[in-house]
């Protein structure tokens, strides 16, 4: 088979590819060309191929003629977010009309070079060839996520750094960072300190749903600092930060820092199990909304992002219905019951946000009748139908359903075969409204997820799979396909030191496949720190 028959393990799999006789060898002679707007591209680049290499690779604004180059400059591609990737014997070129384009084809570029390219130190390749192509191409949804509890489990700045560096291998570009939880508040506030000193720690947690916590404190928080420094790198990466802040619900470990904040007035402590807590925000209590507007305040200086999470599901009314606050508030505000005082919560607090600039985007338990039109719905469960009614009407969505995409399910539940042709937009909608479904993002909670190598085997290869539905065309996706440009493309996570499931784990037997639809999410424990 000649090389140009070969096929390339390249994912996600780009919109069109043409391959080429022949290949380019990058040299030490060989020049990094680009012009001022793509600057923090080529130094990227750079980066990436000197350590390796050891060559030079010099950053400059033009090339002799005949001298080996990459080019990485503005240009012409489809759409915002494309470009064009020519490789030829005498060099490579790298074009898009945005500089999120050219980031885009320089993954593509990187995972066409030896997968010694991803060593950070001196590797023994004697020549780093580059198969000829044709590539135009162009992601399918501008919403490509992956999401990080980091509520249930601190796993610090050093890991997201590293998952930022895997998002952008794979194009994904929305970081979802869910932050504050029943079990852990994990950003600082400034202006209400009790909430990294008392709601970021626990003193234990849970191995099982119905075990008791452990005498394990566990805790952690991200600076003000920590969180500047990560928003900047994954900028570098196109990456976008989307924080969340959990409100009203899955708030045990703020109203354990300020009590008052609550219907009943406490006392709390952080959650050291998992699950659905009766203690939330009391929507009654003017206080509250001045906590939330002082927290959000603090938020949206420190992510520049246009979109801030809020959570919104799993709120138990039962605390509310017993409150003479908010059942004071129900009826000055002229509110039908508990779930509009939600809605009321929801609101006040998506017209704060739009005031600074912000679209609020929150689970589907959000979406009622007179909810901002700009906010955007997470659909994960329940509801579909007023979710592709809410669609219909002119509603952005990205889909996370439950039982496609949750990444702490195990591979029993969730195969990778399932994971790959999960479908987000609804079949019942036409091409106008499927404009409405922004993307797929795929969540991974960290109930069972303590450690590093658990999360990399909960998450890969199955984001792998997740960013080709979000990046590639529909009509161009093809299982077979894919499993064996994956069978080539994991040495590539192997030198990242990435320690993802195996593939004759990840497509289990048809008995596992039968005993899996009854085991949602249950710790595992068997991958080491």
């Amino acid at each position: 088979m000649p090389p140009e028959a070969t096929p390339l393990a390249l994912i996600p799999l780009p919109a069109e590819l043409k391959r080429q006789a022949g290949e380019f060898v990058l040299t030490p002679e060989t020049v990094i060309v680009t012009d001022e707007p793509n600057r923090p591209n080529a130094a990227y680049l750079r980066e990436l191929l000197a350590p390796p290499t050891g060559f030079p690779l010099p950053i400059q604004a033009d090339a002799a003629a005949g001298r080996s180059a990459i080019h990485v400059i503005a240009g012409e591609a489809a759409g915002p977010e494309g470009y064009i990737l020519s490789v030829s014997p005498y060099g490579v070129a790298i074009t898009a009309p945005q500089p999120s384009g050219v980031f885009y084809g320089v993954q593509t570029l990187r995972q066409l070079l030896p997968v010694d390219i991803e060593r950070r130190a001196p590797a023994a390749n004697p020549a780093w060839r580059v198969p000829c192509v044709a590539i135009r191409d162009a992601p399918r949804f501008p919403w490509r996520g992956f999401m990080l509890d980091e509520a249930r489990h601190f796993h610090g700045k050093a890991e997201v750094l590293r998952l930022l560096d895997l998002m952008a291998l794979h194009k994904l570009n929305i970081f979802h960072w869910h932050l504050t939880d029943d079990q852990g508040w994990r950003i600082e506030i400034a202006r209400y300190p009790r909430l990294a000193e008392i709601g970021s720690r626990r003193s234990g947690t849970a191995h099982s749903m119905l075990g008791r916590p452990d005498h394990m404190p566990h805790g952690g928080f991200y600076t003000q600092a920590d969180i500047r420094e990560v928003v900047a790198y994954a900028a570098r990466r196109q990456i976008t930060v989307v924080p969340e802040i959990e409100m009203p619900g899955h708030a045990l470990a703020a109203l354990a820092a300020y009590p008052a904040l609550s219907c009943t007035g406490g006392p709390f402590e952080v959650a050291g199990r998992f699950g659905i807590m009766q203690d939330i925000l009391c929507a009654g209590k003017e206080p509250v909304f001045a906590f939330l507007q002082g927290v959000l305040d603090e938020v949206v200086t420190l992510f520049p992002a246009p979109f801030v999470h809020i959570g919104g599901d799993e709120a138990p009314k039962a605390r509310w219905r017993r409150c003479p606050d908010c059942q004071r508030r129900i009826r000055e505000e002229g509110l039908a019951d508990e779930v509009e005082l939600q809605g009321y919560l929801t609101d006040r607090v998506a017209a704060y946000l739009a005031g600074h600039g912000r679209r609020i985007v929150g689970w589907n338990e959000m979406l009622h009748g007179r909810l901002a039109p700009d906010a955007i719905i997470q659909y994960w469960l329940r509801d579909r139908e007023a979710v592709i009614e809410a669609i219909r009407g002119g509603r952005d969505v990205v889909v996370s359903a439950y039982l496609s995409t949750y990444l702490d399910h195990g591979y029993s539940l969730t195969p990778l075969n399932k994971a790959y042709q999960f479908e987000p937009v609804f079949p019942e909608l036409g091409a106008g409204d499927a404009a409405h479904v922004l993307g797929i993002e795929a969540p991974l909670w960290t109930e069972w997820v303590p450690n590093r190598g658990r999360l990399d085997y909960q998450a890969f290869p199955r984001l792998s799979a997740y960013a080709e539905t979000g990046w590639s065309p529909r009509e161009q996706k093809n299982l077979g396909d894919f499993r064996q440009r994956l069978a080539a493309f994991l040495p590539r996570l192997d030198a990242l030191g990435v320690r993802y499931a195996s593939l004759s784990e990840v497509e289990p037997s048809w008995l596992n496949r039968r005993l899996g639809a009854f085991t949602i999410a249950l710790p595992q424990t068997r991958v080491a720190s």
